[in-house]
């Protein structure tokens, strides 16, 4: 192995990333693409806001554009985050390998590509109405301070909870053109879930029961402003099911099992997708 092949790290072997031309490997490595997870996890949020606010009628275009714009924002902040911690991730065992780290890609590669996503992301908010324009707009302060979080709190899940959230607050303004307390709801029950997720594998499965259990209240509580009765808190039903199993199920000692549990937070959001479509346009 030549000494170039020792700061490749094993994830740009294989894989889309592993397919791609060698010297666009790193920028891949930058944007996450071999981690999907994230930019699912942003989008969820979005859609959710959009089917329980009943669609409009450009729900579909709406959530297609949601879907982008997660990929697009969530590969920004990824390149924004090792731009800002570069000097820091060199340092560190875990992170020493990451692009910019290592120097594998240069800063002006790095900034030349996140201004490419920063477009894309500016092309998706330019077909939202002019609330959720704002709502949007207003996304890039939590994202932008997010790498600065994890140096003045031991606990950037909780920031991090703010950030992939915030979509809920823009598919409902997308619909509806108005910001009212129904995706608020959504909002704070997703920090919750995402809080609740992030802890999988390093705190006790009763903390993490705790924050589920408050993500389905507030999720329960934007669904009875929409349609006040009992049988539409039952949708939420398959999603309360699913997060009891991870916590059930969870073996923390095994970190393969914590990161497939984590994983399993595409489906989830499937879940609570579907009980707000199901609510929202009945």
């Amino acid at each position: 192995m030549s000494p170039s092949d020792e700061i490749v790290p094993d994830s740009e072997r294989r894989g889309l990333v592993g397919g791609l031309p060698a010297a666009l490997r790193p920028y891949a490595s930058l944007m996450r693409l071999d981690r999907p997870i994230g930019a699912w996890l942003l989008f969820w949020p979005g859609a959710w806001s959009v089917a329980l606010a009943g669609l409009g009628h450009r729900g579909w275009v709406l959530i297609a554009l949601l879907a982008l714009g997660a990929w697009a924002m969530r590969s920004a902040g990824c390149v924004w985050n090792d731009i800002i911690d570069r000097d820091l991730d060199a340092k560190v065992e875990r992170t020493r390998l990451r692009p910019l780290a290592s120097g594998r890609a240069s800063m002006k590669g790095a900034l030349l590509l996140l201004a490419a996503l920063c477009l894309i992301g500016l092309g998706v908010l330019l077909q939202l109405g002019r609330t959720a324009q704002i709502v949007a707009l207003a996304s890039l302060a939590p994202v932008a301070a997010y790498p600065f979080m994890k140096r003045i709190t031991w606990w950037p899940q909780a920031w991090l909870g703010l950030v992939f959230s915030w979509a809920a607050l823009v598919g409902w303004p997308a619909v509806t053109g108005e910001l009212d307390a129904t995706p608020l709801l959504l909002y704070v029950g997703s920090i919750a879930w995402v809080i609740g997720y992030l802890a999988l594998g390093r705190h006790a499965g009763l903390g993490i029961l705790i924050f589920y259990v408050v993500a389905l209240a507030f999720w329960a509580a934007a669904i009875w402003r929409v349609r006040a009765d009992l049988l539409a808190l039952l949708a939420l039903l398959p999603m309360a099911l699913h997060l009891l199993w991870q916590v059930a199920a969870l073996r923390p000692e095994d970190p393969a099992d914590a990161l497939a549990k984590f994983r399993s937070n595409r489906f989830a959001g499937l879940l609570l997708f579907l009980a707000c479509l199901v609510v929202g346009t009945s």
